[in-house]
C-alpha cells in the first residue's frame, strides 16, 4: 500500500503495569489506556490526525467508491408491508434522507393515504447518530413505544407517541435496552433495563400516566453470568422474560392481559440446559412449543402445557425429535402452522409444521450459496412480518449477489409468491456469480467457504481475494446482499466469507469445536480457507486480505499472529484483541457472561490457553502486512483502549515500513459502526479504499465502472 508520511501520534509509555498470575509475568506498556480520560481521548485524536493525514491521497479512490455505491442504492425506498390492529405498517427512506420513516394507512385505505408514524431524521436532528432499540405498536394501534440513543453506547430513552395526535406523551424513561411488550389493553409495557456493566439485569413495569420513577421491578437478574431477554409472543398473550447465560436458560411468563401478576416460571435453570419458548393459544392457556437441548445437543421441538402448574419437562413432549445433522434454531408460532428455522449442511432452511396433521414441509432459499429466513419488519430483533392469525408467512430470500427478494409462502401448500425484489438501480446481478466450496481443516474437518466474484474474473490464481469471518457466539454469517460488495467484484475482487468453526453454521457442536479451549480451531479454519484458495489455484495467495469485526477483529488479529505472511492486508473493526485482559476484569462489561464463551482465565489453564493466541499478548516479529484498524469512544461492547493497546503494541514493535492505521472515532458512534444510510456508504468506501490499494485493485475491469 502506497501512502503519504506523516509524524506517527506519540504515545505515552508510561510505567508498566506487571501482570503476575499462575506463575506468569507480562508488563503491559499501554494499561493507562483502560483508565481513559483527557489524555486519551487527546492520544485518539492524534490517531484520527494521523489516519486523516496518511489516506489523504485516497481522497478520489473513496469519492469514486462512494459514488459508485451510492447509484447502487434507491432514491426512495418502501418497504414490504405488514398488517396490525387494522393499519398496514411499512418503513421508507426518502431521497436525501440518513434514515427510515416509520408508517402507516389503514387496511381499506388507498395505498396513497399514509401517515407518517415516526421520522427518525427528526429525531437525529443534528446529531452524528442515531439507533432505535424498540418500537413497538400497542394491541389497539393507539400508541407508540420507541427507544432511542444518539451516542452509540446502547443506553436508550424510552418514550410513548400518541398515534391520533402525532405527540409523544409525557412519559420519558431515560435509561432502557432492547426489549419492550405491552399489556393487553395497551396502557402498560414492561421494558429492560441494563447495568453499569451493561448486562439487561431487570424487567421493569409501566403504567402510561404515572411518572417514569414509579415504575416498578417484575423481575431482576442477580446472577451475573446471565441477561435478560423481553419480549411479547406472537400470540399476544404472554410476555417471554428469558434469563439466558451462555450454555443454560431460565424462561418466565407474564399473562398480557394481567400484567401486574407475579411472572411464572416454565422450568428452572439447570446448568447446560437451554430453552426457549413459542405460545399457542387454546384450552386452559393453550401450549407452549419448546426448542431445547435437554437430551438433544442439536436440540428438539417439544410442546409442553402453558400453565402456572405445567408440571416442567417431565409433561412436555415431543414434536421434533433431535436429528444429529440438523440445527434445530427457533420456531415461529402462526394459527393453526409453526414455522421452524434449522440449519443444515451449512445452510438455514425453514419448516413449516402442520399443527393438526403433523405435515411437514423444507423450504429452501432456491439460490446457488443463497439464505432464506422469515421475515422481520426490520431486523431480526423486530417482529415477524405477518401476525399470528395470517395464513401466509413472508420468507426472504438472498445472496452475496442476488438482491433480497420478499414472497408470501402459502403456509398450507407451500407455494410461494413474489412481493418485492429490493431496489438495486446500476446493478445487475447476472454479471456476477456466487458459490460454495469446501476446504478441509488442518484436522480434517471440512469447512465451508461463500465465494462471490464477476463472471468474467476466472478463478485461476491470478485475482486478489477478501476474506472475511468470525466464528464465534455460535453466530451465524450467512451470505447476504450488500450494494457495497460490487464496488470490490468491479474491481477484480474476489469476496469470501469462511464459514468458520465458532460460529454456528454447522450447529451446535460446530460452536463447541471453536469455543473455549478448543478455540484455537477458528483461527487454523481460517487460515486453512486462505491457505485453500491459493494452493487451490482459485486466487492470488500474494494478494488476500483478511478482515473481521469484533470478535471477528479477534480472528484476524490472531491470525496475523499465527501467519503473518500469509495476509497483505488485515482489517480489524472493532477489534477484541485485548481478550486476556478484559476477561480478566469482571468490571468490564461482557466480561463474566463471556467466561463461558472464552474461558475464565483465572484458573490457570484457561489463562494459559488464552494468553496463547490473544492478538495482543502475541504480537509477531518481522515483516508484517498492512493494517487497518477502527474503535469508538462509546462502543459498550468492545472498549476502545483494546484497539488503541494494539496499535500502539504494533507500532512499537514494528521493524519493517508496513503501515499501522487506526481509525479512531472519539464523536458519537457506535460498536456497529455510523447509522445513517449514506454515511454508513462513506465508511465502507473508506474501509474499500484501504482493501483495494493494498490488494492493488484500484481501477475496475472490464466494463466494471458502469456498476
Amino acid at each position: 500500500m502506497t501512502t503519504p508520511t506523516a509524524e506517527q501520534p506519540p504515545i505515552a509509555r508510561r510505567e508498566p503495569f506487571v501482570r503476575e498470575l499462575h506463575g506468569q509475568r507480562a508488563a503491559d506498556d499501554y494499561a493507562w489506556m483502560r483508565h481513559g480520560g483527557e489524555e486519551l481521548v487527546d492520544y485518539l485524536n492524534a490517531e484520527r490526525r494521523y489516519y486523516e493525514a496518511m489516506t489523504a491521497d485516497s481522497a478520489p479512490l473513496r469519492t469514486a467508491l462512494f459514488e459508485e455505491m451510492r447509484r447502487r442504492v434507491p432514491d426512495a425506498e418502501v418497504s414490504v408491508g405488514w398488517r396490525h390492529a387494522g393499519h398496514i405498517y411499512t418503513t421508507r427512506f426518502v431521497e436525501g434522507m440518513q434514515y427510515q420513516q416509520f408508517c402507516r394507512r389503514a387496511v381499506d385505505a388507498d395505498p396513497d393515504e399514509v401517515e407518517l408514524v415516526l421520522d427518525l431524521n427528526l429525531l437525529a436532528a443534528d446529531s452524528a447518530y442515531l439507533a432505535v432499540g424498540v418500537r413497538e405498536v400497542s394491541p389497539d394501534g393507539s400508541l407508540l413505544a420507541y427507544s432511542v440513543d444518539l451516542t452509540g453506547d446502547e443506553v436508550f430513552e424510552l418514550r410513548f407517541r400518541d398515534l391520533a395526535t402525532g405527540k409523544d406523551r409525557p412519559d420519558v424513561i431515560a435509561r432502557s435496552y432492547y426489549g419492550c411488550a405491552w399489556n393487553a389493553d395497551s396502557s402498560a409495557v414492561l421494558y429492560l433495563v441494563h447495568d453499569e456493566v451493561y448486562r439487561p439485569h431487570k424487567v421493569m413495569r409501566h403504567h402510561l400516566g404515572t411518572p417514569a420513577a414509579d415504575a416498578t421491578l417484575v423481575y431482576e437478574e442477580t446472577d451475573e453470568r446471565f441477561g435478560l431477554q423481553l419480549a411479547a409472543a406472537r400470540s399476544g398473550e404472554v410476555i417471554v422474560i428469558s434469563s439466558l447465560s451462555k450454555n443454560s436458560t431460565e424462561v418466565r411468563l407474564v399473562a398480557t392481559a394481567d400484567i401486574d401478576a407475579e411472572p411464572w416460571l416454565v422450568a428452572p435453570r439447570r446448568e447446560g440446559v437451554e430453552y426457549s419458548v413459542e405460545h399457542i393459544p387454546g384450552a386452559n392457556g393453550g401450549d407452549l412449543y419448546v426448542v431445547t437441548n435437554d437430551g438433544a445437543e442439536e436440540f428438539r421441538l417439544r410442546r409442553a402445557p402453558a400453565s402456572r402448574d405445567g408440571g416442567g419437562p417431565d409433561a412436555w413432549v415431543d414434536v421434533i425429535a433431535e436429528d444429529p445433522a440438523v440445527r434445530l434454531v427457533r420456531v415461529d408460532a402462526f394459527a393453526g402452522h409453526l414455522m421452524v428455522t434449522l440449519r443444515r449442511d451449512g445452510y438455514r432452511l425453514l419448516r413449516t409444521l402442520d399443527v393438526a396433521t403433523g405435515a411437514i414441509r423444507d423450504h429452501d432459499a432456491g439460490l446457488p450459496a443463497g439464505t432464506i429466513r422469515l421475515g422481520c419488519s426490520d431486523d431480526e430483533r423486530e417482529p415477524v412480518l405477518d401476525p399470528y392469525d395470517s395464513t401466509t408467512a413472508t420468507i426472504v430470500t438472498e445472496s452475496l449477489t442476488e438482491a433480497p427478494r420478499w414472497w408470501s409462502l402459502d403456509l398450507a401448500t407451500g407455494d410461494r409468491k413474489l412481493l418485492q425484489t429490493a431496489s438495486t438501480p446500476s446493478y445487475d446481478p447476472a454479471r456476477y456469480v456466487s458459490s460454495r466450496i469446501s476446504v478441509s481443516a488442518v484436522d480434517g474437518t471440512t469447512v465451508p467457504v461463500t465465494v462471490a466474484h464477476r463472471a468474467d474474473v476466472k478463478l485461476d490464481g491470478t485475482a486478489p481475494c477478501l476474506l472475511y469471518g468470525y466464528g464465534a457466539y455460535e453466530i451465524c454469517i450467512d451470505p447476504y446482499f450488500s450494494p457495497t460488495f460490487a464496488s470490490l467484484l468491479d474491481r477484480g475482487v474476489v469476496y469470501a466469507i469462511a464459514h468458520i468453526r465458532g460460529g454456528g453454521e454447522g450447529g451446535r457442536n460446530w460452536w463447541r469445536q471453536g469455543s473455549l479451549r478448543r478455540k484455537r480451531n477458528t483461527f487454523t479454519d481460517y487460515i486453512t480457507a486462505a491457505d485453500a484458495l491459493d494452493d487451490g489455484g482459485l486466487v492470488d495467495g500474494t494478494r488476500i486480505a483478511a478482515q473481521g469485526a469484533s470478535a471477528g477483529g479477534l480472528l484476524v488479529g490472531a491470525a496475523l499472529a499465527l501467519a503473518p505472511q500469509r495476509w497483505r492486508a488485515i482489517v480489524a473493526l472493532v477489534p477484541f484483541v485485548d481478550c486476556l485482559t478484559t476477561m480478566l476484569d469482571p468490571t468490564m462489561p461482557l466480561t463474566i457472561g463471556e467466561w463461558e464463551e472464552w474461558g475464565d482465565p483465572r484458573t490457570p489453564d484457561d489463562y494459559a490457553y488464552m494468553a496463547s493466541y490473544s492478538p495482543y499478548d502475541n504480537v509477531p516479529d518481522g515483516p508484517r502486512p498492512d493494517i487497518l484498524a477502527t474503535g469508538s469512544l462509546h462502543d459498550s461492547r468492545v472498549m476502545i483502549h483494546e484497539p488503541a493497546k494494539w496499535v500502539a503494541r504494533l507500532r512499537a514493535t514494528q521493524t519493517d515500513d508496513s503501515t499501522v492505521l487506526f481509525r479512531a472515532e472519539t464523536g458519537s458512534s457506535a460498536h456497529f459502526g455510523p447509522s445513517g444510510r449514506y454515511d454508513k456508504l462513506h465508511y465502507q468506501a473508506e474501509i474499500q479504499a484501504f482493501v483495494v490499494s493494498s490488494l492493488g485493485a484500484l481501477h475496475p475491469v472490464g466494463d466494471g465502472a458502469r456498476g
